[in-house]
């Protein structure tokens, strides 16, 4: 581009303007907003994510409890109709997922750890579960990507999911993340709901 037509230079600092897509610039007014603003204690709690290393152990542990995919059911079922059974005994023990449904798993106290993303949009759809966590006494946590809780489940995003139980064989693993999830979250709720955010 000639100096003379335009009376800028692009060359001195070799970079163009680029038109972001309007998610993108959203994404970033969003950020910068909740940077700039204050933000209240119940949506500031939800940038209070698990560490790395808890996060690691906590995933590595739902992972072995994926629910059957589509294709596995179907494949399932077949092998039962050829064997000619009736699906009876123990249900599967697999992550729960939803947010009604772990609401309510909750609600009667059956969810032994419950497991929030910090990115649903709109933040009101979660923004009061870790409260009813704290009344019914049900450990939860953060963590960050909805993406990745649904990858759990098969899905593109998960809100939220828990467990209700385990193989004998976890119990000591799963005790550990509950300890370690009570002390950062249950434990800190008073001081959790007094921080607030924001106003950089």
């Amino acid at each position: 581009v000639s100096t003379q037509s335009t009376g800028v230079s692009t060359q001195s600092t070799g970079r163009r303007f680029v038109k972001w897509p309007k998610y993108v610039r959203l994404q970033r007014q969003k950020k910068t907003l909740f940077q700039r603003l204050k933000v209240p204690p119940s949506v500031n709690q939800f940038t209070m994510t698990l560490d790395k290393s808890t996060a690691t152990s906590l995933f590595k542990l739902m992972r072995k409890y994926k629910p059957e995919t589509a294709a596995e059911k179907k494949e399932r079922l077949r092998s039962m109709a050829e064997a000619e059974k009736t699906e009876s005994g123990k249900k599967p023990v697999v992550v729960k997922y939803g947010l009604n449904h772990v609401t309510g798993l909750i609600e009667k106290k059956k969810a032994q750890l419950v497991v929030i993303a910090h990115d649903v949009d709109p933040i009101e759809l979660v923004v009061w579960l870790p409260a009813l966590c704290r009344k019914m006494n049900v450990p939860y946590c953060i963590v960050k990507g909805k993406a990745r809780l649904g990858q759990l489940v098969h899905k593109k995003t998960a809100a939220a999911v828990c467990l209700t139980a385990v193989k004998p064989e976890d119990k000591n693993a799963l005790n550990n993340l509950i300890s370690t999830v009570k002390t950062n979250y249950n434990d800190r709720f008073d001081e959790i709901r007094k921080t607030w955010g924001g106003g950089n």
